[in-house]
């Protein structure tokens, strides 16, 4: 397993190279030469004003001179909102099946150092949860497990996979990172779309909070989404959580790399997630960079006008409130009924330990509520399958 002294940039034996493709380093050489400081408010305006928003915009409406430019932000991201989803909110909710992890992540609640319960749903396990979920009305699963290849094996996910495609329309996955062919081979077992949060492209920052496990090295991570397409994935989401880093760096990243996947591979459906550090049991060692609801809004504002056919995912990380205020505007998506615990969907104690807080523990039913009184529609399924 890595450790401190492995080099964070020399992939582990087993983990697939992608020789042919050059977008990770693309994304590092332009994220490495942004200077949020750099721009001024004729290029915020001009970005505003854009047809088709270039890297150049994104990085313009990311900057500090676009604070100022917030309400003017959030009419434009409306407008792109509006326009390509009329005024539909999907909804989905995670499951977590286990919290088994290999790595020693300093922020992160499952880090295999930290004292916690740990808990492995079985197969009669995961079909209780899946039903649980399925009876309140959700069509969209996103099954979670901690970074423990022997503990969360790629067959004990892909059954994971079969069982909820039995209850869902659609299934994503928020797992470890894979080999193109173990992609291949969750999406025939039902799943549909993989989320992948790059936590920080600061590779420096990276290495430092990434004290061991195989997520400790950086460039394997950073090419996941592309090897989940390969694989014949449907949709990849690109995630950074904003706090451990410059979130502007960060957030200008997944902007790009989202943008060059997208390029690349025109046929994916590409979404963003937008999560904030929230607290854990080593909360005092991280030393987080402050990102306030001001600067989050600004962030999910620029990728809906750089990126207008992307979706969005508002999480539980935020109070209900505020999730309220971005779906429409330019989150398209938000989740409801989340618990982070193993087994809480149908047990009154969860299983196993959460991985970090919530902040909106509402029902589907208060979430599809909410929604409504906004004007808005939830929609529990975009998708529908057609057979050969």
């Amino acid at each position: 397993m890595a450790n401190e002294k492995t080099d964070h940039m020399t992939y582990l034996p087993g983990m697939e190279i992608l020789e042919d493709s050059d977008i990770g380093d693309k994304v590092v050489s332009l994220m490495n030469a942004y200077d949020p400081a750099k721009y001024t408010e004729a290029d915020v305006l001009r970005a505003l004003e854009a047809q088709f928003p270039s890297t150049e915009d994104l990085a313009a409406l990311l900057s500090f001179a676009a604070e100022p430019h917030l309400e003017a932000m959030a009419r434009r991201a409306t407008e792109e909102t509006r326009k390509h989803f009329g005024n539909s909110v999907y909804l989905f909710t995670p499951l977590y099946i286990a919290n088994y992890c290999e790595n020693r992540c300093v922020y992160c609640g499952f880090n295999c150092d930290n004292r916690i319960r740990r808990a492995k749903l079985d197969a009669d396990g995961i079909r209780r949860e899946m039903k649980a979920i399925a009876s309140t009305g959700m069509e969209e699963v996103l099954i979670l497990t901690g970074e423990s290849r022997k503990m969360s094996s790629v067959e004990y996910i892909g059954q994971a996979c079969r069982i909820a495609h039995e209850y869902f329309k659609n299934v994503g996955i928020e797992v470890y990172p894979m080999n193109t062919d173990e992609y291949a081979y969750l999406h025939q077992c039902g799943a549909d779309y993989v989320t992948v949060f790059q936590e920080t492209y600061n590779s420096d920052r990276y290495e430092q909070l990434h004290l061991g496990g195989h997520k400790r090295i950086y460039p394997y991570r950073l090419n996941a989404q592309e090897r989940a397409i390969r694989g014949g994935m449907r949709g990849v989401a690109f995630a950074a959580l904003l706090g451990l880093d410059d979130f502007r760096k960060d957030a200008f990243a997944a902007g790009v790399h989202a943008y060059l996947i997208q390029r690349k591979y025109p046929h994916a459906e590409i979404s963003f997630s937008c999560p904030r550090l929230r607290p854990i049991v080593n909360n005092d060692k991280i030393k987080p960079v402050g990102v306030g609801e001001r600067q989050l809004l600004q962030v999910m504002c620029a990728f809906r006008i750089f990126m207008p056919f992307a979706g969005l995912t508002i999480s539980t990380r935020e109070r209900a409130g505020f999730r309220d205020n971005v779906v429409g505007m330019c989150a398209t998506k938000i989740s409801a009924g989340v618990s982070t615990g193993i087994g809480s969907h149908t047990d009154e104690e969860s299983l196993g330990d959460d991985q970090f807080e919530i902040s909106d523990e509402r029902s589907l039913e208060e979430v599809c509520a909410a929604i409504s009184a906004r004007g808005l529609q939830p929609v529990l399924n975009d998708y529908v399958y057609i057979p050969e």
